[in-house]
């Protein structure tokens, strides 16, 4: 699964950036998504095989802190990234006339900077009160990869200043961004059902239905492991929920968009049957 979540994602990347029918705005927020994909299940899949393969495993408390600020990073990254994403769609379908001139390469460009600089930076909170907290014992983690409720479980410190900030961040990272999707697609489907031919419909609708059912998907886990309390959760249903965003999401992510888009589908063949030539 990870060498296949590895491929898929950079086959798209790859797509993306040789064919000259995907210089767009969406398809360069979708390379950069599936960048994200490939750095999100590469931080947290290793470390999960070696721990299943020994049957557990060893690693520092720097390298667990470590681990945790690049998931969370990516993880924040990967929501404003689909929220830039919905915003693309709502300007090519609600206002096509302007699109071109709003979402030019110099806007793509800040968008992006910002959706990374900002994962980065504002993970940058809870580590440094991670930091604070005294690990007296145990130090073992009921989990395949260092999440912030485990290893808070381990602190002897007081953790609930950090686990109320974490929770203000995250909700304020997944609610306000899942709202302005949840408002462009409302515009989206407002527009899309004053189109009178319904071929049209259907080919403007299938222009964001991947974006659509990877937000879903995706969000839904989020909701459900940081934002919903876990009152009543056993810690099997957290790693089940945590293997979805982490290893199936990144993993569908590719098979999502290379089914259900059909220029991203003939990019994908384009690059493929080119390689095969390449090496014959």
């Amino acid at each position: 699964m990870y060498m296949v979540t590895v491929m898929g994602n950079l086959i798209i990347i790859l797509s993306v950036s040789t064919s000259y029918r995907l210089r767009s705005p969406m398809f360069f927020f979708l390379g950069h998504l599936s960048f994200s994909d490939m750095l999100v299940t590469s931080t947290v899949v290793p470390v999960m095989v070696n721990v299943t393969l020994a049957d557990g495993g060893s690693l520092f408390l720097t390298g667990c802190i470590t681990q945790f600020f690049f998931f969370g990073s990516l993880a924040i990254t990967q929501c404003l990234l689909l929220t830039a994403m919905s915003y693309d769609r709502y300007l090519a379908i609600c206002n096509p006339l302007y699109y071109s001139v709003i979402m030019d390469y110099k806007l793509c460009i800040y968008l992006v900077v910002g959706c990374w600089s900002l994962g980065f930076v504002l993970t940058l909170i809870p580590i440094f009160l991670i930091k604070t907290l005294w690990f007296c014992g145990p130090n073992v983690i009921d989990h395949f990869f260092c999440d912030l409720g485990p290893l808070l479980e381990l602190s002897c410190s007081d953790v609930s200043i950090v686990k109320y900030e974490v929770l203000s961040l995250s909700g304020l990272l997944t609610i306000i961004p899942f709202l302005f999707i949840v408002v462009t697609y409302v515009y989206i489907f407002v527009t899309i059902m004053k189109i009178t031919c319904i071929t049209g419909r259907q080919k403007t609708f299938s222009t964001c239905s991947s974006h659509l059912t990877v937000v879903c998907a995706y969000y839904g886990t989020l909701f459900a492991i940081y934002v919903v309390p876990r009152r009543g959760y056993s810690t099997t249903v957290n790693k089940v929920l945590s293997l979805m965003y982490t290893v199936i999401t990144p993993l569908f992510n590719p098979i999502i968009y290379g089914l259900r888009n059909q220029e991203i589908k003939m990019a994908m063949q384009n690059y493929l049957c080119a390689q095969n030539m390449w090496w014959k």
